[in-house]
Order: C-alpha cells, then sequence, then structure tokens
C-alpha cells in the first residue's frame, strides 16, 4: 500500500500520482493544512470542499475512501505511514513557493522516518524546464514557449483506478474524520456564487464547450456578455479534471473541425492552456514574482496611495461602467471574465495609478479560481512589470473597451443595474456627461472618479521616471 497526498489534485481520473499509488494499492489523503489555510479565502475553500466531497463519493463507489487529517503533512504523513504501514507516500507538484517549501519539509520528516516517497508532474502538460531555448534557458517570451507547447506531443490521460488499486475501507466503514465546514475552518460564509464542484461538472462544461463553442472562441471569447469561454479555470486549479484529458477532448474537437476557421479557434483555446503552463514555468523559476516586479526598473515606480479610490474600485464603483461591471461579477459569482480581467486591472494600475499587488490581493481574496501563477502573470502584464507584459505606453481605455467588447451594454446592464434603460451609447460616453446630466440618467450611479485622459498622461510620465528617462 502506498498514500497518495491529494493537494491540487482532487480527482481520480487522470491522475498521475495516484495510478503510480495504485499500482500497489492506494491509499487517498488529504490533509488540510493550517498554513496553507492562512492563504485561502471562502470561495476557494468552499469550492475545494465541494470537490473533495465529490472525489469521496468516487471513492466510496469504489469500496475506498478518502481519508481526512488536519494538520502539518509533515507531520500528518509520517504518522499515517506508520499507523497503516505503508510503503510509502506519492503526490503530484505544486509549483508555488510555498508548496515547494512545504514539500521539502514533508521529504525531510519522511526520510527522517525512513519512509519512500515519489512525486510526478501532473498539472502540466509540460513540466518546467523541459521547454527551453535553445541555450536551455526558461523563456520569458511567450510567443517561442507557446509555439513549442502546441507541437510538442502530449501524454494521454491516465486510468482510473478501480477498487482493487485502492485501499478498501476499515472494518468500521471509515477513514479519518468527516469533512469540516466552512466554519469549522474558521472562514465566514460565502457571500457570492460558486460553480458546481468536482470532476462530473468539470466534464459537464468541457463537454458543453468542445461541442459548440470552442468553434468561435477565437473570434467571441472577448465579448463577456456571450459565455463562449469553457469556465474550466477553478477545475484546472484545483485539478477536478485533468490537463491530458482536457487536451485530449481540445484535439477531438481539432479534428472534427468543419473548416480551417473552426480549427484556427479550437487551437487559439489551446494556446491558453500553453499560457497557463508559460505562468507556471515563470512562477517556478521566479518565486519572488508574488511580491516583487518581474521586471526591473531603474527607479522605483510611484505609484499612487488611495484607500478611497482602492475601495471604489473594489465596489464597482468607479463611474466606469465597464470597469464596474466586472469587479461585480467578481462580488457576485467569484469569477470574473479574462477581458474584464485585463480591463479592471490596467484601470487599477494606470488610470488610477495604484499598485499592481493591491489588485492582486483582492483577486485572491474573490476568485474562486485563484491560480498564483496565471493571475499574478496577468496582474504584471497589465501593470507593465511582467514578462512579455503590455508595453508601459499602451494603456486600455476604458470607455473603447466597453464599446468595442460590449457594444450594446448587456453585459454592463447585467452588473450595474443602476444603468438599465439606458442607451448604450450614453453609457460608453458615461465620462462626457455633466453631473446634471448623470443625476437625472441615473442618480444613484457614481460619476467618474478619474479622467482617463490625465491619468494616462500622468501614467506614463510616472513609468518613465521610473525607466530614467528624465535624466540626462
Amino acid at each position: 500500500m502506498r498514500i497518495h497526498w491529494h493537494r491540487r489534485d482532487l480527482r481520480a481520473a487522470d491522475n498521475k500520482g495516484l495510478a503510480a499509488a495504485a499500482e500497489s494499492e492506494a491509499l487517498p489523503v488529504f490533509v488540510f493544512d493550517p498554513a496553507i489555510l492562512d492563504h485561502g479565502a471562502p470561495p476557494r475553500v468552499a469550492f475545494l470542499l465541494e470537490s473533495l466531497a465529490n472525489l469521496r463519493e468516487t471513492y466510496r463507489e469504489h469500496g475506498s475512501d478518502l481519508f481526512v487529517a488536519h494538520g502539518d503533512p509533515a507531520e500528518e504523513l509520517p504518522r499515517l505511514v506508520e499507523e497503516y504501514d505503508a510503503d510509502g507516500v506519492v503526490w503530484n507538484f505544486d509549483y508555488s513557493g510555498l508548496a515547494r517549501e512545504r514539500d521539502r519539509d514533508v521529504e525531510d520528516a519522511l526520510a527522517d522516518a525512513g519512509s519512500e516517497y515519489e512525486r510526478f508532474h501532473d498539472a502540466v502538460c509540460h513540466e518546467p524546464g523541459s521547454i527551453t531555448t535553445n541555450n536551455g534557458d526558461p523563456y520569458s517570451v511567450f510567443t517561442y514557449f507557446g509555439n513549442k507547447w502546441l507541437d510538442r506531443d502530449k501524454e494521454e490521460p491516465y486510468p482510473e483506478p478501480d477498487g482493487d488499486g485502492l485501499a478498501a475501507v476499515a472494518d468500521d466503514g471509515e477513514f479519518g474524520e468527516e469533512l469540516p465546514t466552512l466554519d469549522d475552518l474558521g472562514f465566514d460564509e460565502l457571500d457570492g456564487e460558486i460553480p458546481d464542484a468536482g470532476t462530473d461538472a468539470a466534464r459537464e462544461r468541457l463537454e458543453a464547450f468542445c461541442s459548440a463553442d470552442a468553434y468561435r472562441y477565437d473570434e467571441r471569447r472577448d465579448y463577456p456578455a456571450e459565455g463562449t469561454t469553457s469556465r474550466l479555470s477553478q477545475d484546472l486549479k484545483y485539478g477536478t479534471i485533468g490537463i491530458r484529458e482536457v487536451y485530449e477532448r481540445t484535439a477531438e474537437a481539432m479534428d472534427d473541425a468543419d473548416s480551417d476557421e473552426e480549427r484556427e479557434s479550437v487551437e487559439a483555446y489551446q494556446e491558453e492552456l500553453a499560457w497557463r503552463e508559460f505562468y507556471t514555468q515563470v512562477l517556478y523559476y521566479n518565486p519572488n514574482v508574488v511580491n516583487e516586479n518581474y521586471k526591473e526598473y531603474e527607479h522605483e515606480i510611484e505609484w499612487r496611495e488611495s484607500d478611497e479610490d482602492l475601495e471604489a474600485w473594489k465596489a464597482g464603483e468607479t463611474g466606469y461602467p465597464i470597469v464596474d461591471a466586472g469587479m461585480r461579477q467578481l462580488k457576485r459569482e467569484s469569477y470574473m471574465h479574462n477581458r474584464l480581467r485585463m480591463i479592471v486591472a490596467s484601470f487599477l494600475t494606470k488610470d488610477l495609478m495604484l499598485d499592481w499587488r493591491a489588485g492582486y490581493d483582492h483577486f485572491r481574496e474573490r476568485l474562486v479560481d485563484h491560480d498564483t501563477g496565471n493571475d499574478n502573470g496577468g496582474w504584471q502584464w497589465a501593470a507593465s512589470t511582467g514578462t512579455d507584459a503590455q508595453p508601459y505606453f499602451r494603456v486600455f481605455n476604458p470607455m473603447t473597451q466597453g464599446e468595442r467588447f460590449d457594444p450594446n451594454c448587456e453585459y454592463i446592464t447585467e452588473y450595474v443595474p443602476e444603468l438599465e434603460g439606458i442607451d448604450p451609447e450614453t453609457i460608453h460616453s458615461w465620462h462626457e456627461l455633466d453631473d446634471d446630466e448623470r443625476e437625472e440618467r441615473a442618480p444613484e450611479y457614481p460619476a467618474p472618479i478619474a479622467d482617463h485622459s490625465e491619468r494616462r498622461e500622468e501614467a506614463i510620465a510616472m513609468f518613465e521616471r521610473a525607466r530614467g528617462d528624465d535624466e540626462d
């Protein structure tokens, strides 16, 4: 028997580490680690708990169970090895600095206890360091990484263990403890929605996408009112579905495409999977990017400080309709459309000139799909501080973004009901109205908290000072 330590792989199918453990009978274990929970937030922990409940049910259908423990994994895992006379522990890699530090502690503890352990790359198709420059260095520009990623062969999904590959339940019919609640873990009640959790729900989302929207993804993915994205981000974050299974299904969709245009659209989605792994590699080789700029400037960036502006941004009360719609979607659904993530991040860092870290921290608290590599990469891209980032002099115009990607204001009025019944042209030119006109049309909706044209120039000047461009 070998223990399989679940972390960000909350599934039985297409699980590389679990499949290896099942060769000698796997005992599935999940440990609620206080050090990791300290970085949690209600939406993510709620999704985690539902995913664990789904996973436990899967194991029980096979005559096994999910062992649940609480505490430091460096203490709990050696204890369980001894208690169940296990041959060792198997787990899949996580790539954040915190996770890697935890793994080193667990490895040391298992080695001290005389227990074997084995680790697998499971969350990505191509592990960090496997796609490099000709000199063997990790890529800092996505295009070259992405082209190689798309050209590389992918592993097939791993089979789900049957009852013979899993430890049978104890005589009392249970392993370990029952699953806790949010309250048990010290988290506030969830105040937003989360998607259905578990492998079945993830597969339904994948199938719905690949059978229809994948074929118009490239053309329509930036239009938030149309819902043409896969909505698999939280499933990939927590591993309720395997990346190999997702890629295989998209490859099948490409084979079923009726035109070059449809095939290109599916490939555009596969490219987003490559972006995910690109940012994973950036995080792996640069764990400090969680708190520090990836890109070095000669001088410190002179971010503004304004608690009032930050709170208005968080609340969706900036007076810029497309920005506010995105922030209110985040509050309501613990999710935000990707185009809106770029818009609101640009607005915070360029229009409000506030530090990207404040926005990243808010996303980490609110997003059900918060992924350290992806979110950090996205924020630093928008802030012009990251790898392969948006140039500092290219500043999103929130009004033209709204006009282009939500021309009829369907998305805006869904989340900003104060503007319902107002014609789209007026909504997109909200910044041009005088106070009396705004008061007459939507008395409960605020005036813009910043002048985009002025702030654009100020933001560019701020970055030029950081670059040292104004020095002799």
